[in-house]
């Protein structure tokens, strides 16, 4: 089967190739990039007015599956992420059980070849049920089709332990991703620690639950001579320890979700749980150090912690429902209105932190448009206005501080393997 698509603006990192040119798909390939391109055995997508870039990629997500499907499954949570452009996802090992062995990441794969039309590839736990005590089977994981590890949701408190595992994934040639926090210093924080919190009456987090353990996992990866990737960061001392690590030649790279970069407490309403995520949301001042690190290239990734949560679990004052919110659906729209339409990132700059840098960071060969390439493509609208509607997503989660905002820019087709996995209503 052949598909041509005609007349749209090309952006593709890889070859940083940018303009209006068309692309023929060939099965599951791309198999040619030219202008005024004509093929009468070719099904014709029309991409007038449209921007064609590599399908995008989401290094951090939770599936919920196995064990919490009344959140999410991994049929809905990749439905979610195809109606937001993405074609691969990285889904946590946080589940129960935990993605702890090679069993797991084979049931894993075997329930994402069913029910997923979009690539999926599993992030392993560290230790065995992520409960910090002794190594899982990384080499076992890594076998099975893992190409990242994490005990996401936490950190690994246990430094030689630690350790160890970096070790591990090192010899195993993949990266980790550290979820950094102190959890000595939580203390059972809801949000932010500052006047916000003190005037919702919610015990604070403050930044050092992040940066402490940011600055102990970065040391370590560089004695270690592991691969180090920082998830969610949060504080403007992160960007600066990420800067740090590069200039020290430390092997770190780090993500920032949407919600960091455009969300302070202070524009936190109430006690509304749909504003608590872990880590929190920040000060003003972390927030521009997040935009600032973004735009410098020090921050290469924005992934969306995609985390979703049942109605009545965050129906729930912000001191006892579940930390995390939904973002496959939204995080292109925010981010090209918040960071592109700003003058942030330029259109290419933002396919390279959603597509091209995190394929580079797990060390496959996605996030281009070039000939020969698996055609993993998005399709979007960047003059699209319109309003976020948590009430339509695909995700089971509807839990979203964005609904009602006005955004731009839309996904309009998102491509897998040559397949259309997501057509929006015009």
């Amino acid at each position: 089967m052949k598909v041509l698509i005609k007349n749209g603006y090309i952006l593709d990192p890889a070859t940083k190739k940018e303009g209006r040119y068309d692309l023929l798909i060939e099965g599951e390939t791309i198999s040619k990039v030219a202008e005024n391109m004509e093929d009468p055995e070719a099904t014709v997508i029309d991409a007038s007015g449209k921007y064609v870039m590599p399908g995008f990629i989401d290094l951090h997500v939770h599936l919920r599956e196995p064990g919490f499907e009344f959140k999410e499954t991994i049929k809905t949570g990749a439905m979610a992420a195809a109606a937001g452009g993405y074609t691969t996802i990285c889904p946590m090992p946080n589940t129960n059980p935990a993605i702890d062995s090679k069993d797991m990441v084979e049931l894993l794969n075997q329930k994402a070849k069913s029910d997923a039309k979009i690539h999926i590839i599993p992030v392993g736990a560290v230790t065995v049920g992520q409960m910090g005590k002794e190594l899982a089977d990384i080499e076992g994981m890594a076998k099975a089709g893992a190409l990242a590890f994490s005990e996401d949701g936490k950190s690994v408190m246990d430094v030689l332990l630690y350790v160890e595992g970096l070790k591990a994934v090192k010899d195993a040639g993949l990266v980790m991703f550290a979820h950094c926090e102190d959890k000595q210093l939580v203390r059972n924080g809801a949000m932010n620690a500052g006047k916000k919190a003190e005037e919702l009456n919610l015990r604070g987090i403050t930044n050092a639950v992040e940066d402490v353990i940011t600055a102990r996992d970065i040391f370590l990866a560089g004695e270690t001579g592991a691969k180090l990737h920082l998830c969610h960061c949060s504080t403007k001392a992160s960007v600066a320890l990420v800067k740090m690590a590069k200039e020290l030649g430390i092997s770190v790279t780090a993500e920032v979700c949407p919600h960091h970069f455009i969300l302070s407490d202070e524009d936190i309403p109430g006690d509304d749980a749909n504003y608590k995520m872990n880590p929190p949301l920040r000060s003003k001042e972390d927030v521009q150090a997040l935009k600032e690190g973004l735009k410098q290239n020090i921050m290469e990734v924005i992934s969306t912690d995609h985390a979703p949560h049942g109605e009545e679990e965050k129906k729930n004052s912000m001191s006892r429902a579940p930390f995390g919110i939904v973002g496959s659906e939204t995080a292109f729209s925010l981010t090209y209105t918040e960071l592109v339409k700003t003058g942030y990132l330029t259109p290419m700059q933002m396919v390279e932190k959603m597509s091209y840098n995190p394929a580079k960071i797990l060390g496959i060969e996605k996030g281009s448009l070039e000939p020969g390439k698996m055609a993993d493509i998005v399709i979007a609208d960047f003059d699209k206005d319109y309003e976020i509607d948590a009430t339509k997503f695909y995700s089971k989660g509807k839990n979203t501080p964005f609904h009602g905002r006005k955004v731009c820019g839309k996904v309009m087709l998102t491509i897998a393997a040559g397949e259309v996995v997501y057509q929006a209503e015009e």
